[in-house]
């Protein structure tokens, strides 16, 4: 099973490409889609191009997007769940089920803490995936869903009990 991780954002969306074969992950691309500046719809169409043609160049079988909460800024929230929009969009357009989970599913997942902190997720995407160095940021995020789902997958979906909400977030 091939999956493709997304971690949106306007400016820049994170991505990476994992194959799964029963225990065994492989890492197969990670990177970033920038956007730029400039208008918001053309950012959203280069952010809906460049994973098209992530799409079309690895052929995933499957799509995995972090969810987003409310946060402070509602102007962040909203751009936030654009860029969101034109990810979900580019694998429904190639016929991908899109898969979603939460940040704190995914950190849990992948680091056994859903309160990890960006330096933690790298480090165990790299290890899980034995990679030469740590990923950047949005990419070691992107691959971080994409092995989160893979362990769903293997174990049945990720639970949500026992998670509740506390003013906007999961706590």
């Amino acid at each position: 099973m091939r999956i493709l991780g997304i971690d949106p954002g306007l400016q820049v969306t994170g991505f990476g490409v994992i194959d799964t074969q029963g225990m065994r992950l492989a890492y197969v691309a990670s990177g970033c889609v920038r956007s730029g500046r400039g208008e918001l719809a053309e950012r959203l169409a280069t952010l809906l191009a460049g994973l098209r043609e992530v799409i079309a160049v690895h052929r995933p079988q499957q799509a995995v997007i972090e969810k987003v909460f409310v946060n402070v800024n509602p102007q962040s929230t909203l751009a936030l769940g654009q860029a969101r929009g034109a990810a979900i969009c580019a694998a429904v357009l190639a016929g991908l089920p899109v898969a979603e989970y939460t940040a704190l599913q995914v950190k849990k997942s992948v680091v056994g803490n859903g309160h990890a902190k960006k330096e933690q997720v790298q480090h165990m995407v790299r290890r899980l995936l034995s990679l030469p160095g740590a990923p950047g940021t949005d990419a070691a995020d992107a691959l971080a869903c994409a092995i989160c789902h893979a362990h769903g997958e293997r174990l049945g979906r990720l639970p949500m009990r026992g998670l509740r909400m506390r003013r906007g977030r999961l706590a």
